[in-house]
């Protein structure tokens, strides 16, 4: 479904990917992972058009993408839950989902936070609650929830679990294990390499802006070598929950 070809990325004269080649599955979990300043969200922000790309192509669905522009991108079934959330705080839940599925019809809207309240139950309760006084967890539900409005077919979805507690991480992983299973396509950036690992399909490691290996969630696993080599530090890392 996506296709990095030789892309290089970056923001003005720097480039923070340097001519990676990708393929995301349709129908897939896709893992990028690496340690801090790796490359990963400068490569996901790429693919949702908020990055410049100086070098490659980006394909979704057969098309070309790559000098398109992002609200077009939306259009056409990509969305992102970016990193930090960016969430509206002085709307409410309703609100920041509301926005969301801005381009969309009403009653195609409706039956989109039907579906979100479903996974996350928990914003049912908040439709009211201004977005910044919500949980960390929380917020990260809404982030998600708010890019479902879209109704994308590539989710793109950046430090699923960072500072979260990890009973708020097994809510959003039983979500996209749900979205997987319903044949959503899904983009994770992801620091818990251990987390990722379990639900990931393909799995690309990156290093300095570079793929330093590509494969399957279960081969990276399964690969001493590459987890102390590449994924140890993202592994044993702890961030304070919210």
């Amino acid at each position: 479904m996506l296709r990095l070809d030789g892309v290089s990325c970056g923001y003005g004269a720097f480039r923070a990917v340097h001519d990676l080649t990708i393929d995301v599955p349709e129908n897939s979990v896709f893992a990028l992972v690496g340690a801090n300043g790796a490359g990963k969200s400068s490569t996901m922000m790429a693919v949702a058009g908020h990055v410049d790309v100086f070098d490659g192509e980006v394909t979704f669905d057969g098309e070309t993408i790559t000098r398109l522009p992002a609200r077009l991108r939306v259009a056409r079934g990509i969305a992102i839950a970016p990193e930090g959330r960016r969430l509206f705080p002085d709307l409410t839940v309703d609100e920041n989902l509301t926005v969301g599925g801005y381009s969309r019809d009403r009653s195609a809207a409706a039956l989109s936070r039907e579906r979100v309240i479903t996974l996350f139950p928990r914003l049912g309760e908040r439709l009211n609650q201004l977005a910044g006084s919500l949980s960390g967890g929380e917020q990260q539900m809404l982030a998600i929830g708010r890019a479902l409005m879209a109704e994308p077919r590539l989710l793109m979805i950046d430090e699923v679990s960072l500072g979260l507690m990890p009973a708020v991480v097994d809510v959003c992983y039983a979500a996209i294990e749900t979205l997987k299973a319903e044949g959503l396509t899904i983009v994770l950036v992801e620091q818990s390499t251990k987390r990722a690992l379990q639900v990931a399909d393909r799995v690309c490691v990156l290093e300095s802006g570079q793929a330093v290996w590509q494969g399957s969630g279960e081969e990276a696993a399964n690969d001493p070598a590459l987890i102390e080599a590449y994924l140890g530090m993202s592994q044993a890392s702890e961030q304070p929950p919210a």
